[in-house]
């Protein structure tokens, strides 16, 4: 911090958050899943965490660049990916406007039972 800052009377700024990759990182994601011999369906953000070709655990789609146009075969395997994630990313959107999280007050394990109930309930109500 700067001597203009600390005689300012304002308190430094928060750092930003940090980002996908960090986060998993920070809190070894990767080695919970592996562990656990589970795998993740990821959006773009997580693209390059997972560097091991032959037994990946976190799947991410292809992106395209000025340079690089994504081939028939890579766009199908995006959709492919959309599909699969859809349903999560409707159940977690259905959480946040319920607003379901930030009324929850129980231990979490007891949390992890309750959420994975209402996102099979969300699920089987929008596939109706």
């Amino acid at each position: 911090m700067t001597r203009e800052a600390a005689c300012s009377g304002y308190p430094p700024p928060d750092p930003a958050p940090p980002n996908d990759n960090t986060a998993a990182r920070h809190d070894h994601i990767l080695a919970h899943l592996r562990a656990a011999g589970l795998g993740a369906l990821a959006d773009l953000g997580f693209r390059g965490l997972d560097n091991d070709i032959r037994d990946p655990v976190i799947v991410t789609g292809f992106a395209a660049t000025r340079t690089h146009k994504l081939t028939p075969g890579q766009k199908e395997a995006n959709r492919v990916l959309a599909l699969g994630r859809a349903p999560v990313e409707h159940g977690f959107a259905h959480l946040k406007n319920w607003r379901i999280l930030t009324k929850l007050r129980t231990d979490p394990a007891r949390a992890t039972h309750l959420l994975r109930a209402l996102l099979v309930l969300t699920n089987l109500e929008v596939n109706r």
